[in-house]
Parts: structure tokens; C-alpha cells; sequence
């Protein structure tokens, strides 16, 4: 997502700036193979997560021995337009484990965290641990890796491993986590590997690439043009013979579902929402933070469902 918190870039420097001039070292943080800092006896691990997805996996496999910041934890805000505040700089300054989305989705974290003066933060990078190649030749890797179910797991194995050794008392407790958390995520899958199998080929649209990783898992092919969604990822307007074949994928039946952010909305989005509903094509909405209440689990679990219940919906023949 290139136009990704390109705001809180320009917030971090003043940040960045303030501690350099106050004498403070900017080492950059510990790398991901490192360890954590170990915590003061009965004092809970440190965490600070870019987003309230990570933040929440982060609570499931720490529990009571974890306290958890989330800097981007508001469903009804589109990310791209936090602004990061002396707050998150000072959580980050304290943090023992960082959890960050990586591959240019939430760059200020780094930023942040080297003018944080914390060298001894274990940061996590959940696109390096997904092993998907970040720089494709033609510049199509999707960073939205919370949406692909294989990279969690990832995340909670390598979370896992750096709680175990920042508190080794916690061991039994991490591994007991982190075997139910993967328990249910191991049934998500199985409810996408079945949707596959019904679904396999089916025309489905999108806003922008949200929702691609778990899409393509559930069998479906993305029929929206490349130059529509990647306008919508830049905040700008697709040309007009684009829009044109974007709306016609309604008006035409080419999909059985539309799968759209609702974080983020403009004339041409509203435009193809409108043609969906027209055409009676079901719309299941997604979203690029944890929904208020939710946790990941039950996020994923409830999506899954909806894009499976929304293609019966609109394609009968679909639901066996």
C-alpha cells in the first residue's frame, strides 16, 4: 500500500529531531532474532503493536503476563490518516517487544523507534516472517499479511518464542496460548479450504487489495482491474474508461461478490458500491483494524463466513 501512513513519516521527524537534539543516541532497534529484555520480577512484558490486530494477537498469547499498546485501534478511521502523537513515541521508548506489519505499511514504526532511544526492543516484522517476496519485479506485493491466515501463525510461533524467552516462567502459559489460538485459526483454515473447493474460479471485485491474501485462499478470482484498486490505494481517481470496466463487472455479472474497504470511501467507491447493490451483487464490507469488541479470531472467523454466505447469496448454484 504505497500511500500507507505516509502522514506519520512527517510526524516522526519533529520526534526524531527533539531526541537527537537532546543528546539522546538513535541506534536503530534490535533485530527480530533478537531477544527481548527480560521484565522486573511481577512487572508484565511490554508491548507495543502498530496495529489493534497485532496488538490483539499479542493478549491471546501473552495473557496476563503482557501489557499491550495498540497505536492504530480505531475501526471508524481510515489508518492512512493517524497521526502518531508524543504518546506513541514515549510507549515505544518503554517497549520490550515490538509488532509491526512491515513491507511499507506502517514505516513510522521504525522511525519512531529508532528516535526512541530503545536499541533493546525485539521488533517482529510480520512481512519478513510471511517469507512473501516484498519487492516483486512489477511492485505487486500486497502488505496487507493479517489477512493471510499461513503469516499469523508465523507471527504467533516467532511471538511465542521471544515471550518464552523474555520470561521463561511463562513458558508453559505461552505455549498453552499459542496452541489454542492456533487451534482455532487451523479451523478458519478449514472453513477457507472448503470455500475453496466451492468456490474455486469465481469472479469476486474489491476496493483496493484488503482482502486479496484471504480471497484468493477462498478460491476466488480478483476480476477488478489493477490500475482501479491501486488508484483507491493512492487516494486518487482511476481514468475513466477504468471506472467504466470496474462498474461493469456489476452490470455485466462477471462477479458474485464485491469485498471492499469501508475504512476508506471516495465518488468513484461510493460509484461501485452502488453498482453492486444495483445489480444484486452482494457487498461484504472488511476493514484494516480490528472491528470494537472483536478479537482477530473471531474478526477472521466472521469474515470467512460473510463472503461465503454473501456468494450463496448472490450465486445459489454456489452453495452446495
Amino acid at each position: 500500500m504505497r500511500r500507507s501512513f505516509r502522514s506519520l513519516a512527517v510526524l516522526a521527524a519533529p520526534l526524531a529531531l527533539a531526541v537527537v537534539v537532546s543528546g539522546c543516541s538513535t541506534s536503530g532497534p534490535a533485530a527480530s532474532g533478537s531477544s527481548a529484555p527480560t521484565p522486573s520480577a511481577g512487572s508484565p512484558i511490554l508491548i507495543v503493536a502498530s496495529t489493534n490486530v497485532y496488538g490483539d494477537i499479542a493478549e491471546q498469547i501473552g495473557g496476563d503476563a503482557v501489557s499491550v499498546t495498540s497505536i492504530i485501534d480505531d475501526p471508524d478511521r481510515d489508518p492512512h490518516e493517524y497521526q502518531a502523537d508524543a504518546q506513541n513515541q514515549l510507549a515505544l521508548s518503554k517497549a520490550q517487544i515490538v509488532i509491526e506489519n512491515g513491507g511499507g505499511y506502517d514505516d513510522f514504526i521504525d522511525t519512531m523507534l529508532q528516535a526512541a532511544n530503545n536499541p533493546g526492543a525485539t521488533v517482529l516484522t510480520a512481512a519478513d516472517l510471511s517469507g512473501f517476496d516484498q519487492n516483486p519485479a512489477d511492485g505487486s506485493f500486497n502488505e496487507h499479511v493479517w489477512y493471510d491466515l499461513p503469516t499469523v501463525a508465523k507471527v504467533v510461533d516467532r511471538l511465542t518464542s521471544v515471550l518464552t524467552a523474555a520470561d521463561p516462567a511463562g513458558a508453559v502459559t505461552f505455549s498453552a496460548n499459542a496452541a489454542s489460538f492456533t487451534a482455532r485459526l487451523t479451523t478458519i483454515e478449514q472453513a477457507v479450504a472448503a470455500a475453496a473447493s466451492t468456490d474455486a474460479g469465481v469472479g469476486a471485485a474489491i476496493t483496493e487489495p484488503v482482502p486479496l491474501y484471504l480471497l484468493t485462499a477462498m478460491g476466488f478470482t480478483n476480476k477488478t482491474p489493477e490500475a482501479f484498486s491501486a488508484a483507491v490505494e493512492e487516494g486518487t481517481d482511476a481514468a475513466p474508461d477504468v471506472l467504466q470496466q470496474t462498474l461493469a463487472l456489476f452490470t455485466e455479472h462477471q462477479v458474485a461478490v464485491l469485498v471492499y474497504n469501508e475504512q476508506t470511501s471516495g465518488p468513484q467507491t461510493e460509484a461501485v458500491l452502488a453498482a453492486a447493490k444495483s445489480a444484486g451483487i452482494a457487498v461484504v464490507p472488511v476493514t484494516e483494524t480490528l472491528p470494537a469488541g472483536e478479537t482477530y479470531l473471531d474478526w477472521m472467523s466472521a469474515t470467512v463466513t460473510a463472503i461465503t454466505a454473501a456468494v450463496c447469496t448472490t450465486a445459489a448454484s454456489q452453495c452446495r
